[in-house]
C-alpha cells in the first residue's frame, strides 16, 4: 500500500533531525519509506522539492550544505537547536478537542490544513497518537465514546456557536422508546471517555444532561440566532460529573416519605419501619443510590413528601434542588 502524504513527511522529519551530518538526496531516497514508491528519478525530483516546501511552509527550518568536506553534494538535514520548541502538553480535554476538530474537519477542502496541524503538534513533541489520555486521532474514525455521534456532534457544537436552541429526540436508557427534547445548549463535555451535552431542558424546565450516544441520528437547530446564553458562572464539567456519578454498588441512602405519597419511590425502595417527621406520619426507606443526580432529582420531585436523612451529600443536593425551584417561582 502507497504511503500516505503526511506518514512521508513525518518519516522525513524523523530523518533530517537523526542525522548530524547532510543527507544527500539519494540516500533519503532509500532510508526514508514513501520515496521509494517513485518509479522514476524525475518523478523523486518533483516529490522531494514538493515536500522541502511543505516543510519550510510548516516552519520546519530545513538545512542545506556539503555532505562532508571531501563531497560537495549538497544535503539536507534539520537543525534541532533551531528547530527545538517547548515541550507541547495538552490535557485530555484539549487533545480530544484536536481529535474532534480532525473528525469534523475531515473533507476534500480541510483535509490538508488538518494533516497540516497534526503534522506540527507530532513534530512538537504533542502526544495526539494516544497514551494515558486514551485520545488516538492517527486514525480519526475512532474517536472515544463518539462513535456513531459525529453528525450529532456537528449540529450541537454549531447551534452552540450560534446561540439556537436545538430539537432531537433522546432515551435515557437503550431500552426505553425515544422522546423528543427541546434543549437550549450550553455545552459538550467528555468525561471518562463519554460525551455529554449540558444545557436548559424546556421541557423540563431544568439543567439537564444528554448522552451523545442516546439522542437520535437527527438534530434539529429552532428558533432565532443568539437567543440562547450559557448562565455566567455554570461549570458545566461540575454539572455533568454530578450528573453520572455513581456511588460503589450497594451504596443506600435512608429518606423518609409521607403517608400515601411517593408510591414510585417506594416501589423501589424497601421500608425500614413507619416513622413520623415533623408531626407527620410516614414511612423510613432504605434506597440504592446508583446516579446521585438521578436520585436527587426524583426525590426533590415529590416536595415535602420526601426527605432525605442519610448521606448528607444526597440531602445536600435535593435542598439545591428545592433552592433553585423557590427562586424561580418567586422570579416568575
Amino acid at each position: 500500500m502507497a504511503t500516505s502524504k503526511v506518514e512521508r513527511l513525518m518519516n522525513l522529519v524523523i530523518a533530517l533531525l537523526s542525522t548530524r551530518t547532510f543527507l544527500p538526496a539519494e540516500r533519503i531516497r532509500k532510508i526514508v519509506a514513501g520515496y521509494s514508491d517513485s518509479p522514476s528519478d524525475e518523478a523523486f525530483s518533483r516529490m522531494f522539492e514538493r515536500d522541502k516546501n511543505e516543510l519550510r511552509d510548516l516552519g520546519i527550518p530545513l538545512e542545506t550544505g556539503r555532505v562532508s568536506a571531501y563531497d560537495p553534494t549538497e544535503g539536507y538535514r534539520i537543525n534541532r537547536e533551531a528547530y527545538a520548541l517547548p515541550a507541547v502538553q495538552l490535557t485530555a480535554d484539549e487533545a480530544a478537542a484536536v481529535a474532534v476538530a480532525t473528525r469534523l474537519w475531515e473533507s476534500p477542502e480541510l483535509i490538508t490544513a488538518t494533516q497540516s496541524a497534526l503534522l506540527k503538534l507530532r513534530a512538537a513533541g504533542a502526544d495526539v497518537d494516544g497514551g494515558d489520555g486514551g485520545v488516538a486521532i492517527s486514525s480519526t474514525a475512532a474517536l472515544p465514546g463518539l462513535r456513531g455521534s459525529e453528525a450529532v456532534l456537528g449540529v450541537l457544537l454549531s447551534a452552540i456557536d450560534s446561540g439556537h436552541a436545538v430539537q432531537f429526540a433522546h432515551r435515557s436508557v437503550r431500552s426505553e422508546p425515544f422522546t423528543t427534547r427541546t434543549v437550549e445548549p450550553w455545552g459538550v463535555i467528555t468525561h471518562r471517555g463519554r460525551w455529554y451535552l449540558v444545557g436548559h431542558d424546556r421541557d423540563r424546565d431544568d439543567t439537564r444532561t444528554f448522552r451523545l450516544s442516546r439522542i437520535g441520528a437527527e438534530v434539529t437547530a429552532i428558533g432565532p440566532a443568539g437567543a440562547v446564553h450559557r448562565p455566567d458562572g455554570v461549570d458545566l464539567r461540575d454539572i455533568v460529573r454530578r450528573a453520572v456519578s455513581e456511588w460503589p454498588t450497594g451504596a443506600q441512602a435512608k429518606v423518609w416519605v409521607a403517608d400515601g405519597r411517593a408510591t414510585a419511590l417506594r416501589r423501589q425502595a424497601t421500608t425500614v419501619g413507619p416513622r413520623a417527621l415533623g408531626g407527620r406520619s410516614g414511612a423510613e426507606l432504605t434506597i440504592d443510590i446508583g446516579m446521585v443526580d438521578r436520585l436527587a432529582r426524583e426525590i426533590a420531585g415529590y416536595g415535602a413528601d420526601a426527605v432525605v436523612l442519610e448521606p448528607p451529600s444526597l440531602r445536600d443536593e435535593v435542598m439545591a434542588r428545592l433552592r433553585a425551584h423557590a427562586g424561580k417561582a418567586d422570579r416568575a
